[in-house]
């Protein structure tokens, strides 16, 4: 399963938004310029998670966008959810119909495996995590 720009690209910004919670919003051409997407394809990123409730926008000369709960209450498969929808690896997984031979296809409990366990790791991680990811990255590139 390859992830969409959409995906890698969301979370890019939602980790930036992460990153300076409780400092105030951000506009959206600091975000994209740090993060190196364009202003543009991030609009349409930021209205997508404005609308699934991960984003507020404040309007304004001191406006931008914030998040709408701290980074520690916000898991990756929420983000993931938004931006792609459910996650499913192989159509059979979702709908069991879509295939005759899904009920006794070994190859189909495979795809449902790997589908939970990537769920279960999207869901063990918050935005707090990549954030804390990114702080102990840096700090280790200074001591080198």
């Amino acid at each position: 399963m390859k992830l969409t720009t959409r995906t890698h690209y969301g979370i890019r910004a939602m980790l930036e938004l992460a990153e300076k919670y409780g400092e105030g919003p951000l506009r959206i051409k600091v975000i994209a310029n740090r993060q190196d997407i364009s202003v543009k394809y991030l609009e349409q990123l930021m209205a997508t998670l404005k609308s699934g409730g991960l984003i507020r926008s404040i309007r304004g000369s001191k406006g931008g966008y914030n998040l709408t709960k701290a980074p520690t209450d916000v898991k990756l498969s929420e983000i993931f959810n938004c931006l792609e929808g459910p996650v499913v690896t192989i159509e059979c997984v979702g709908d069991e119909n879509y295939c005759a031979r899904a009920a006794n296809c070994a190859m189909r409990q495979v795809w449902v495996q790997v589908q939970d366990a990537m769920m279960n790791v999207l869901q063990s991680m918050t935005l707090q995590d990549l954030v804390n990811g990114t702080k102990e990255r840096k700090n280790l590139d200074y001591q080198i």
